[in-house]
């Protein structure tokens, strides 16, 4: 005899979390719902279940718009970096992710020096084009002037 259980984590046989899913009842009893992973599937849970779902993809939405938004403002904006260079305009150490990090801190755009994708610090005066992880489906693309101290752009 098959039953309806609303699985409460993900399984990787069974489904994601707040999916429904016929079981035999055996497994049901003795394996799923004594481990926790598993209810059985009633009126009030499935609504319950739909609700919390329902508020996840708003929730999911929302950030996921916030985060677009942070990277227009990233993507319209160009940074400037000065740094202490030396004979034939070679730089005293390397702007890395950090510096970065900071130049957009101070505009009052707070990311995680992670998500600044660099192949490799940035040895060289000029113009690069760096990309932001703002959040997993969003990437921005900023300007970034590295330029001898003294030097505004």
């Amino acid at each position: 005899m098959n039953v309806e259980v609303i699985l409460t984590q993900d399984d990787p046989k069974l489904g994601r979390r707040g999916r429904v899913v016929k079981v035999s009842s055996g497994f049901a009893q003795n394996f799923l719902i004594p481990q926790g992973k598993a209810k059985l599937a009633t009126a009030s849970l499935l609504k319950n279940f739909e609700e919390e779902q329902k508020r996840r993809e708003k929730e999911k939405a929302e950030t996921l718009a916030n985060a677009r938004k942070t990277a227009q403002s990233i993507s319209e904006r160009s940074l400037t970096i000065e740094v202490k260079v030396g004979e034939g305009e070679k730089l005293y150490g390397a702007v890395t992710s950090h510096h970065i990090q900071e130049g957009l801190a101070k505009h009052g755009i707070v990311i995680d020096k992670r998500d600044v994708h660099l192949a490799e610090p940035i040895k060289k005066l000029g113009a690069y084009q760096i990309e932001i992880k703002v959040h997993p489906e969003v990437i921005a693309k900023l300007k970034v002037w590295v330029v001898a101290g003294g030097v505004s752009r």
